[in-house]
């Protein structure tokens, strides 16, 4: 790297309102981009310990937005995608949840991530 460039930030965006969530899934659905939220609270402390490592994955997938939403902040949000632990991750892909983690489970958010990205959106049955 040279010394002038900056290391590459983490793609990770904090919810802030339901309008940027809406937002994001919207993008998700035109553009195809796969996403994953972390739906965390700032009291629990395997989310909060689950921070670091998501900042990690958003290095190295950086073709993958990372959405953090704080259910204590938007519980409508929550509550629509029926999150009742933290952290709970969702792995989303052309607007559509495609998978459910719940836990602090670093291996297996990380396995997860990499099986989203290799899947297809068509299904062969």
């Amino acid at each position: 790297m040279d010394a002038d460039q900056e290391p590459p930030k983490p793609r990770i965006v904090k919810i802030n309102s339901t309008e940027t969530w809406d937002s994001h899934l919207q993008q998700s659905k035109s553009d195809g981009t796969p996403m994953v939220a972390h739906f965390t609270a700032s009291w629990c402390i395997p989310s909060v310990a689950m921070n670091p490592f998501i900042e990690d994955l958003a290095l190295v997938f950086n073709d993958i937005i990372f959405l953090t939403v704080d259910v204590d902040d938007f519980k409508e949000i929550a509550n629509k995608y029926e999150v009742k632990a933290m952290p709970t991750f969702l792995l989303i892909k052309e607007g559509v949840v495609v998978g459910r983690l719940v836990g602090a489970n670093p291996d297996e958010i990380k396995k997860r991530i990499e099986t989203l990205l290799q899947s297809n959106s068509q299904f062969v049955v």
